[in-house]
């Protein structure tokens, strides 16, 4: 375990679930439309040991498609550029996620989270268009908020921070990335007094060439099953390794934005079962 007393590194990798849409390409509505996600998250694992974990996952899928059980499995296969080539819970197969997830409990990892949901999103934008005709949403102002957000909030002080983030399609946008870390950074010295970390690296790659990105989109799907599907059990699973998650459309004791813990779970007994 890390002795956050100590000089360390800290290792984070950042991806997200769902995508930030709310309108087609010709400004109609897609929110509450098939295929549209409910939601939008963004999530930062905290990897311990990120070289450990590559190795491990590394061997896993070696094994895996060495297995003659998956001879067949379409996306086993090496020209479909999927689970031959990277973890991806979306396209995995129900075995293959489940040895991903026994292997990613055996690690120290910590999960944090940031929720929106589009209707809310959308009932936003909406209001600004009233006050300002000229506003026009784009995702990536979305996103940049989420990354903010995501790391304004409380994560152990280290010398040195490293951050991964998955490219989102073609784009690469690193700078944008940095400001909103820096802005999250002055908003946490400004509120406590203090700096998290000396130096801040920042990084932009893919799954296959991070197992740390494989990695956070698993905790992400089991994240997103709940919000999308009230399936709980992925959530349950992963639970022990989650530090927060930030649902900011929530409104509880009529306050917006609650933030769910190991002293706050997200899933209690008392919610009705799949």
């Amino acid at each position: 375990m890390r002795d956050e007393n100590e000089a360390n590194t800290l290792d984070f990798f950042v991806d997200e679930a769902g995508d930030p849409t709310l309108f087609d390409g010709k400004g109609r509505v897609l929110v509450g439309q098939v295929g549209c996600s409910e939601t939008f998250i963004l999530g930062k694992l905290d990897v311990n040991d990120p070289a450990a974990l590559h190795t491990a996952l590394e061997q896993l899928r070696a094994d895996l498609m060495a297995d003659p059980y998956f001879k067949r499995v379409p996306s086993m296969q090496p020209e479909r550029r999927k689970t031959a080539r990277a973890f991806h819970a979306k396209d995995d197969v129900a075995e293959v996620r489940r040895e991903v997830f026994k292997l990613l409990m055996g690690f120290d990892l910590r999960f944090y989270g940031v929720v929106r949901s589009k209707s809310a999103l959308l009932a936003n934008v909406r209001r600004r268009n009233e006050s300002e005709p000229g506003y026009r949403y784009r995702g990536d102002e979305l996103y940049d908020t989420l990354v903010e957000e995501l790391f304004r909030r409380y994560h152990p002080f280290a010398d040195q921070l490293n951050i991964c983030f998955a490219k989102r399609g073609s784009k690469t946008r690193t700078h944008a990335f940095r400001s909103a870390i820096e802005r999250a950074e002055a908003r946490f010295e400004s509120d406590y007094g203090s700096r998290r970390s000396t130096k801040v690296t920042i990084i932009a790659s893919t799954p296959p060439e991070s197992s740390g990105l494989q990695a956070v989109d698993y905790f992400l799907w089991a994240l997103q099953r709940h919000y999308e599907r009230q399936e709980n059990r992925y959530l349950e699973l992963i639970w022990d390794k989650v530090v927060e998650i930030e649902h900011m459309d929530r409104f509880e004791a009529g306050r917006k934005g609650v933030v769910y813990s190991k002293k706050r779970p997200l899933i209690t007994d008392q919610e009705a079962p799949e």
